[in-house]
């Protein structure tokens, strides 16, 4: 079953990130904001996105302005995630639960698969709904970093739980303890097969901003990322086969599953796979930011009568 595409640019309608960014507002949230302020070609003010200084500061006003986080900051290097295009899948995950609003909240519990340094998706979903998180990442830099992340701002050290996953093979697996319950997973896999793979991909992005530079070094990464925010063994087919494969011994504690999947050419056989499987439902949940179009793929084991029980 495939969602209503929504209209081309058009981001979800709770999504706080509507239309050109208000950059004057934003540097009252965060005064370091201006400094990377310039003008593009129609003499518009706006910020250099190739700038990878300019893209964290940005960040750093969007989640004060709109979030409350007053204190966040990534390891260097570390990737840098599209706020809007994040808050989008928190959105439409939201949908999956029977959500029509922000208010009134429902306390669901929330499973983020590789987190990151960054810890998105956890920040927005409680802010925004009240939803509490267990957060988990293969890679002990990242967790620190985000238990960093919930010391230092007050609004989420209720909310989140941090897992180290010390099986970087498994998913699931030594992550949900047997006395866990989920209403939903999150997860935005590393979608290349190879860091030489990542580089073409990153190359091709800074091209499209007009930035791109001739040469075999590796580029630098406007948004960051490592490893294991980037790229697996496989890429993000065989990740998300395998965390389908493992839903199934998972079944009886989570609602819905949820997965980004970048590249739309996999979907058939992501669906296919899951269409094997013993499924009450699945659907395509497509979104559109701007020019880019995104989807991710839910899946549940649960009848709708045994999800609003949840």
């Amino acid at each position: 079953m495939t969602a209503k595409k929504p209209a081309t640019g058009q981001l979800h309608p709770r999504n706080k990130h509507q239309g050109r960014y208000d950059l004057m507002q934003l540097a009252n949230s965060h005064p370091p904001l201006a400094k990377f302020f310039v003008k593009n070609p129609v003499d518009q003010l706006t910020v250099d996105f190739a700038n990878p200084e300019a893209v964290l500061a940005l960040n750093r006003a969007l989640l004060a302005h709109f979030y409350g986080i007053k204190h966040w900051s990534i390891p260097t290097g570390y990737l840098c995630p599209p706020i809007p295009g994040r808050a989008d899948y928190i959105h439409y995950a939201a949908d999956l639960l029977g959500l029509k609003s922000a208010e009134p909240r429902r306390a669901a519990r929330i499973l983020d698969i590789g987190t990151g340094a960054n810890l998105i998706y956890p920040i927005i979903g409680s802010q925004v709904y009240g939803w509490s998180f267990v957060a988990s990442d293969i890679d002990p830099v990242s967790i620190s970093a985000a238990q960093t992340l919930v010391a230092a701002n007050p609004v989420l050290k209720s909310k989140i739980e941090l897992r180290l996953q010390a099986q970087p093979g498994r998913i699931f697996h030594g992550c949900i303890q047997p006395e866990d319950r989920f209403h939903l997973t999150l997860c935005n896999p590393p979608f290349h097969k190879s860091l030489a793979d990542a580089a073409v991909g990153t190359r091709r992005k800074l091209h499209n901003l007009k930035k791109a530079k001739p040469g075999p070094a590796e580029p630098i990464r406007n948004f960051g990322g490592q490893q294991a925010e980037l790229w697996c063994q496989g890429g993000e087919l065989r990740f998300i086969q395998n965390m389908i494969r493992e839903s199934v011994e998972f079944q009886s504690q989570v609602g819905w599953f949820t997965c980004l999947v970048s590249k739309r050419e996999h979907l058939k056989t992501l669906e296919q796979s899951i269409t094997a499987l013993p499924v009450q439902n699945r659907r395509v949940i497509s979104m559109s930011q701007g020019q880019k179009n995104s989807r991710f793929l839910a899946w549940t084991f649960k009848t709708t009568a045994q999800l609003a029980l949840m």
